[in-house]
């Protein structure tokens, strides 16, 4: 069979030759090899989702040894701080780095972006591919690390304690996040380049999935965010190794410019983590409310507004490290303003849903308790942006709660949700959807117990990083800690209903949910080439021209009531 050549400027040709029903992207050619070199973007970020999820597995185990080591004042299960402050190191590193950053745009972004832009592919292939190896260094190096000695600096890795420590681990983890960010990079590079050469004719910038918009957002933050941190890393390295004085103040270094590096990356980092699933929600609210996203322009120019505030801000992490007073007021005002356009996101979707007619899906479930979790993280945040507040809650258990609200209430939770969102379309099963509800009110519920606690905890001044605490504080720890139990419940039935799937899941239609966008127009799981014809651009967020089809068990669209097909049906098309 010949191979196809995508057309410039990258939309599908008008036909393609017909390949057998069974030649998806899963069973067109089978071996490991042909994955491990395989330049498909699905099997990419297919590869992508397993590796993520045994790094949330290993991250998830050192969570639990924390809440359990947390369990009563003094020794619980280990009687070693430093062992402590390696499980609390490995658990932030290996969650954020490893797990949150490339979980939707690596993983999902290089599933689903192509296809909903109707290519064949990403720009560049082969630099997708490297940007996965590049990942799975990466991860190796922090396992070597661990053989090494491990690390106990923090998942900031904060000067000078970092530059000074004996852990032997510390250069390994350093160069593994040296290395995660180029990958990081790589990725945006080429969804920013696939997003602006390969849409097809008549998918203009407004006619485009929100999904693409935050992912494009996310592209631009990570291409000009992640290399401060890389060349951070890199002066932090140096130092370790001969001695020169750059952040460490015994050499005439300075740590307060360490703090000042990493977080003007690491701020925006939050975005990368945070912006994908808000654009996952945006499909799943609009999808499942059978209703037109209301304020589509506002919500694509909240996410670019977003990632243009996200390199503004990072000054709010360093209200006590001794800034000047002007500089604080500034950058106190400036993150209140960020809250702005993601309150613009948030009344939208509400409006959205507003006289929707609603259907209470496993993924919309996932959209709703988003809601809930995001809305906790933003308004608390308000206290730490506050200057007056924050010098009482910096570095108590009060910041725990908030970044775990914004990173994994809401960046993991809105991960989750688009893995069912998709997962009938990527392995063409359909889960168990009432054990998949069950799983979701299990960990929103374990969620809340564990960290709302922790609220109370951080405003009571129960510092955050310490391995022993006063006995007042055991009851909040105990509470928290059955929560952490009650999520991994949750997850491992979550984990039971989708791999069970696999195995004994109903097949799924090309069109499960309703949707709209070009991705629900070909096959469950795609075909090789993604479609076997050319996809017809129309208006994503128009639901008046899906009906459901009980012949097919899932959804399809009626082209003759769209007037941009068929000109006659003029002035039937639903009002949205």
């Amino acid at each position: 069979m010949t191979t196809i050549q995508l057309p410039s400027p990258g939309a599908m040709p008008d036909t393609i030759e017909a390949r057998p029903a069974s030649d998806n992207y899963l069973t067109h050619t089978r071996g490991i090899l042909s994955w491990i070199f395989t330049l498909d973007h699905k099997r990419i970020g297919v590869m992508y989702m397993w590796s993520v999820l045994g790094a949330f597995l290993l991250g998830g185990t050192f969570a639990l040894l924390l809440r359990t080591e947390l369990l009563t004042p003094g020794p619980t299960i280990t009687d070693s701080a430093d062992t402590y402050n390696q499980w609390f190191t490995l658990h932030g590193a290996i969650m954020v780095f490893l797990v949150i950053i490339p979980s939707i745009p690596a993983a999902l972004g290089n599933i689903i972006l192509p296809i909903m832009l109707g290519a064949k592919d990403v720009a560049f292939p082969r630099l997708n591919l490297f940007s996965y190896y590049l990942w799975v260094t990466g991860a190796v190096l922090c396992v070597v690390s661990l053989a090494m000695g491990g690390f106990d600096t923090g998942w900031t890795f904060y000067t000078p304690y970092s530059t000074t420590t004996t852990a032997g681990g510390v250069i390994p983890v350093l160069t593994a996040a040296f290395v995660l960010g180029f990958s990081s990079i790589f990725t945006g590079l080429n969804f920013i380049v696939t997003v602006h050469k390969l849409r097809p004719p008549g998918m203009t910038w407004f006619r485009m999935p929100l999904f693409l918009w935050a992912i494009y957002a996310t592209a631009i933050i990570q291409v000009l965010a992640t290399p401060v941190l890389g060349i951070t890393l890199l002066l932090l390295i140096v130092e370790r190794t001969v001695n020169i004085g750059i952040f460490n103040p015994s050499m005439g270094g300075d740590p307060v410019l360490y703090q000042h590096f990493f977080w003007f990356y690491s701020h925006p980092a939050v975005y990368i983590m945070i912006l994908p699933a808000m654009g996952i929600i945006s499909e799943i609210i609009a999808i499942n409310s059978h209703r037109a996203i209301f304020g589509y322009r506002l919500i694509a120019f909240s996410s670019i507004a977003i990632a243009f505030f996200s390199f503004i801000v990072w000054g709010h992490h360093m209200f006590t490290s001794g800034q000047s007073a002007l500089m604080n007021t500034l950058f106190s005002a400036i993150s209140f303003s960020v809250a702005i356009p993601s309150a613009v996101k948030v009344f939208n979707w509400i409006a959205t849903l507003y006289k929707g007619s609603v259907s209470l899906t496993t993924p919309m479930w996932y959209a709703l308790a988003f809601l809930f979790l995001f809305t906790i993280g933003g308004l608390t945040g308000l206290h730490l942006a506050t200057l007056s507040t924050d010098v009482h809650l910096h570095d108590t258990y009060f910041v725990v709660a908030h970044f775990h609200y914004v990173m994994m209430g809401s960046a993991l939770i809105g991960m989750i949700g688009g893995l069912h969102h998709w997962w009938p379309k990527i392995f063409g099963r359909m889960y168990d959807e009432r054990l998949g509800t069950i799983a979701c009110w299990i960990i929103f519920i374990g969620f809340n117990v564990t960290f709302f606690t922790q609220f109370m905890l951080g405003s009571q001044g129960m510092p955050r990083r310490y391995y022993d605490y006063q006995p007042e504080f055991q009851v909040y720890h105990v509470i928290s800690t059955i929560g952490s139990y009650i999520m991994a419940v949750g997850f491992t039935l979550t984990a039971i209903s989708l791999f069970g799937s696999l195995f004994n899941g109903k097949k799924a239609p090309a069109n499960p949910w309703g949707g709209r966008s070009l991705e629900w127009q070909c096959a469950s799981p795609p075909p090789f080439d993604n479609f076997a014809k050319a996809p017809r651009v129309g208006d994503c967020y128009d639901f008046s021209v899906v009906h459901w089809d009980p012949k097919l068990g899932g959804y399809r669209v009626d082209e003759s009531n769209d007037p941009e097909v068929n000109p006659a049906a003029q002035g039937t098309k639903a009002a949205h």
